[in-house]
């Protein structure tokens, strides 16, 4: 199962492995407070599409539309974590304050709609 959850929460058992996703380190939290098993920087929007996107609701669906293609280049990395996510729990970790539109949002939408 695919779980999405902010870098600034507990830890679980039930998170599984955890994958940071933003593309920077999430302020104030230290690598043994975060505890996650990998970070996958290149999975972040790039810096311009971030700042243009500002987490503003209204420009989601152009966020993600733009954001899909950059995330196509990575296609091998997320179709790893799909077939990781169908036996096991998989958490993608992010550092926005906004829990239903960011980056990490976006990646589990794109990976569900993977054939």
């Amino acid at each position: 199962m695919l779980k999405l959850k902010r870098a600034y929460d507990g830890i679980s058992k039930q998170d599984g492995k955890r994958i940071l996703v933003d593309g920077i380190w999430p302020r104030g939290v230290s690598k043994e407070g975060l505890s996650s098993d990998e970070w996958y920087r290149s999975l972040a929007p790039s810096k311009e599409l971030r700042e243009w996107f500002d987490h503003d609701p209204d420009k989601w669906g152009e966020f993600k539309k733009r954001y899909f293609k950059e995330l196509d280049s990575h296609k091998d990395m997320l179709r790893e974590i799909k077939e990781q996510s169908d036996d096991h729990n998989i958490t993608l970790l992010y550092g926005a304050k906004d829990e239903k539109y960011n980056q990490a949002a976006a990646i589990r939408e794109y990976i569900e709609n993977m054939d």
